[in-house]
C-alpha cells in the first residue's frame, strides 16, 4: 500500500484536532524555540504544517507532531498519525533535526540523543553530562516555568523545587524525579537550555 505523503498526513490531523487543541499544538510547537512566532500566529492548519516540513524535514515533522500531540494529551490523535504514516512514521523522541539532521539547535538527535540505530544503547545528554549541567545551569527558575509550561513537571513538584535555596539542589532534584521518567522530559529541558543558556551547551557539545 502507498504510504501518504505527510503534508497530507498533517493536514488530515490537524483537521481533526479542536481550535483549543490546535492552539495548543501551536503554542507548544513556539516552546520548541525552532519555529519563528510570525511564521506560526495566525496562520491555518496547512499553513503550519507546511512551516513543520520546511523546518525539520517531511519525515522530523512527523516525529515533531507526534512528539507535541502526545504532550498535550491528544495520544489517539498520535496513534492515527503514526497510522497513517506508516513503517517510516514517527519512532521515538523527536528532535528538532533540520535538513542538515541536527546540525540546528540542540535536540535529542545531538551528540548524546537517542536516536540511530545504536540509540537504545547511547547515553543520553543529559545524563552523559550530568554534573556539569547541576552545577552550571544558572537561572534555573525560568527553566523550572518553561518545564511546568511543557508539563514536564506538575505544579506541585514545580512548588517544592523551586523553593530549594540553590540552583544546584534544584537541579539535582529535577534529576531526581522528572528526568528519570523518559527521555523525552530530557529532551524538552535540553531544548529550552540550549535556547535560554546556549553558550553552555556549546560548550558541553565540543567535550
Amino acid at each position: 500500500m502507498a504510504q501518504k505523503n505527510p503534508k497530507r498526513i498533517l493536514k488530515s490531523v490537524f483537521s481533526n484536532l479542536s481550535k483549543e487543541d490546535f492552539d495548543a499544538f501551536r503554542d507548544a510547537l513556539l516552546d520548541r524555540g525552532e519555529v519563528p512566532c510570525v511564521k506560526v500566529e495566525g496562520k491555518s492548519r496547512l499553513e503550519v504544517g507546511n512551516v513543520m516540513i520546511n523546518t525539520f524535514t517531511e519525515q522530523g515533522a512527523l516525529k515533531v507532531a507526534d512528539e507535541i500531540l502526545r504532550e498535550i494529551g491528544c495520544s489517539q490523535d498520535a496513534d492515527k498519525l503514526a497510522k497513517e504514516a506508516g513503517p517510516a512514521g514517527p519512532a521515538g523522541p523527536a528532535g528538532p533535526a533540520g535538513p542538515a539532521g541536527g546540525a540546528g539547535p540542540a535536540g535529542p538527535a545531538g551528540p548524546a540523543g537517542p536516536a540511530g540505530p545504536a540509540g537504545a544503547a547511547m547515553e543520553h545528554f543529559v545524563d552523559v553530562h550530568m554534573e556539569e549541567l547541576v552545577q552550571r545551569v544558572s537561572c534555573v527558575d525560568p527553566i523550572l516555568d518553561a518545564l511546568l509550561k511543557r508539563k514536564v513537571i506538575q505544579p506541585e513538584a514545580y512548588d517544592t523545587i523551586i523553593a530549594l535555596p540553590t540552583n544546584q539542589k534544584k537541579m539535582r532534584e529535577l534529576y531526581k524525579g522528572p528526568f528519570r521518567s523518559s527521555d523525552t522530559c530530557k529532551d524538552i529541558f535540553l531544548q529550552i537550555v540550549e535556547k535560554q543558556q546556549p553558550f553552555l551547551i556549546d560548550d558541553l557539545k565540543r567535550k
